[in-house]
């Protein structure tokens, strides 16, 4: 079972996620934009160790907090190597040493499968655990990201269609707003008709 709490952290109200398995006493980090701080005392208020953040992709409204997360936590940032070229000005400036993602990845008791998922960056991803969907700004409820900001408007609408085809249904939780179910979207969202 995917446990998880929800930050919504910034300006931007960017979804940052703690999650982690059963029994687990760590957690993974999936997209610390902004408040390292506030992301590392909920994780002790849990009683959780970070093990690893993971980023779905690297515009700075989802990984502003990470040099300093990472190094508190000591941990290992995961992103995908093609985000690793976008320009500073939509990065925040994050230095601090990234590995590229396998294709799965066990973390704080659950496996992510990684599913790369360009359009909003060319390096975005959506990150698969059980029965949940981090789809970071490529799937929204009822809209999609934009790609305005070093985007490509045909490959974000090729992703959805791979997120559309994805067999059965998934609790999805995106980098803004609220959360959302990958049928409801498959149903409603214009984007993924």
């Amino acid at each position: 079972m995917v446990n998880m709490v929800t930050l919504p952290l910034g300006a931007y109200q960017t979804n940052c996620y703690l999650v982690w398995g059963e029994n687990s006493h760590r957690c993974a980090v999936i997209d610390p934009g902004y408040q390292p701080q506030t992301v590392l005392s909920q994780a002790e208020k849990l009683g959780k160790t970070v093990e690893a953040i993971l980023l779905t992709h690297g515009h700075f409204d989802h990984v502003g907090a990470v040099n300093d997360l990472a190094e508190e936590a000591g941990c290992p940032v995961y992103l995908h190597p093609q985000d690793r070229t976008l320009p500073p000005e939509l990065t925040a400036g994050v230095l601090c040493p990234t590995a590229p993602y396998p294709a799965s990845l066990t973390v704080a008791g659950l496996t992510f499968c990684v599913l790369h998922t360009p359009g909003h960056t060319g390096g975005s991803v959506c990150l698969l655990a059980e029965d949940c969907i981090f789809s970071g700004d490529t799937l929204f409820q009822g809209s999609c990201g934009r790609t305005d900001l070093g985007g490509d408007w045909a490959a974000i609408l090729r992703s959805l269609q791979t997120l559309k085809n994805l067999p059965g249904n998934y609790k999805v939780f995106p980098g803004h707003g609220a959360a959302t179910t990958l049928e409801a979207e498959r149903t409603y969202n214009p984007y993924m008709r």
